[in-house]
């Protein structure tokens, strides 16, 4: 009986290891799906396509930017009598109530045109209200989101003055 007991649990053994690697090195958890580096949406920032936009937020939203992604922090702003889509970043990295900006706020944004399922849609990489409140979200240089950076990168990104 020993015997078989002690041959059952050698696959066992060998499963523990090839499960701990697949789960630390396999696809995203479901409420980051998307949002690495090398997905879909993140190649869609062209910096050829960069932009500042003056405008007038008019709703603080939460969008799924893409089919089978997590959510977005998103703004609708007013530029003139057109209204915009502005992608910020994910909602685990910040959520809509998170980001200080209210319907009515002028703001500028940075960042790049984007074409999603037929809409044109704008990623931000940078929001600025007023003298003193900017956020931050991509480097504009080169669309790299501030949410696949590391600690310290996103430390060293985020004191650095605007572009």
């Amino acid at each position: 009986m020993r015997v078989h007991l002690k041959f059952a649990l050698i696959p066992v053994v060998l499963l523990i290891p090839l499960l701990c690697f697949s789960t630390a090195f396999g696809a995203d958890p479901p409420e980051k799906k998307g949002w690495g580096v090398d997905d879909p949406y993140n190649k869609l920032y062209n910096p050829k396509e960069f932009e500042k936009i003056k405008a007038k937020v008019v709703k603080v939203t939460e969008v799924v930017p893409m089919a089978g992604m997590s959510p977005a922090t998103a703004l609708e702003v007013e530029e003139g009598s057109s209204r915009i889509l502005a992608h910020l970043c994910p909602t685990w990295f910040a959520k809509p109530g998170d980001i200080g900006l209210r319907p009515g706020d002028r703001v500028v944004l940075k960042g790049s045109w984007a074409e999603i399922n037929g809409k044109d849609v704008f990623l931000a990489s940078k929001v600025k209200k007023g003298e003193f409140q900017e956020l931050k979200f991509r480097l504009s240089k080169d669309g790299t989101p501030f949410w696949t950076m590391t600690p310290e990168q996103l430390a060293k990104e985020q004191a650095e003055k605007d572009d």
